[in-house]
């Protein structure tokens, strides 16, 4: 099912809430984020999307490759890059509890509060964004970078 086109204020809405969650937050970092939270959430379709935009945004494909497993892949981030794919983990499996304050403390060493609040509502978004890839059973493998830009 097409969301946008069955409830286009919904949808549209949506790409004004995600242009509005990353303003000011760096790009590619916005992209590990999204891709994080989408193999989390096993959305193939925000998967495709955002691997696309994240090499088009000059990110390298061994980091992207790396992702799903940076814990043991460490070296391959920065420390703000691991602070805010720990948070990710956070707030996309609150099913393990609420988002620990050791980690919501973390964060908020590499991000001030006008980009940790842009982070937290990032990864928000990128989850509302899975929920509704997942549950219309959006196609993954025909999207363009820049495409709903």
């Amino acid at each position: 099912m097409a969301l946008a086109d069955h409830a286009p204020e919904v949808y549209r809405a949506m790409i004004r809430l995600d242009a509005a969650a990353h303003k000011g937050l760096d790009p590619v970092l916005v992209e590990l984020v999204k891709i994080r939270a989408s193999q989390l959430n096993h959305c193939a379709f925000c998967l495709d999307m955002h691997t696309k935009d994240a090499l088009a945004a000059g990110e390298s494909v061994e980091r992207i490759v790396q992702l799903s497993a940076w814990q043991e892949s460490r070296h391959f981030y920065t420390e703000k890059e691991l602070a805010a794919l720990e948070l990710t983990e956070a707030v996309t499996v609150l099913t393990d509890g609420f988002v620990p304050d050791e980690v919501y403390a973390r964060a908020a060493e590499h991000f001030d509060e006008v980009e940790l609040s842009h982070l937290i509502a990032s990864i928000v978004v990128i989850n509302s964004w899975n929920r509704i890839a997942v549950t219309c059973r959006s196609v993954p493998g025909h999207y363009t970078p820049g495409r709903y830009k």
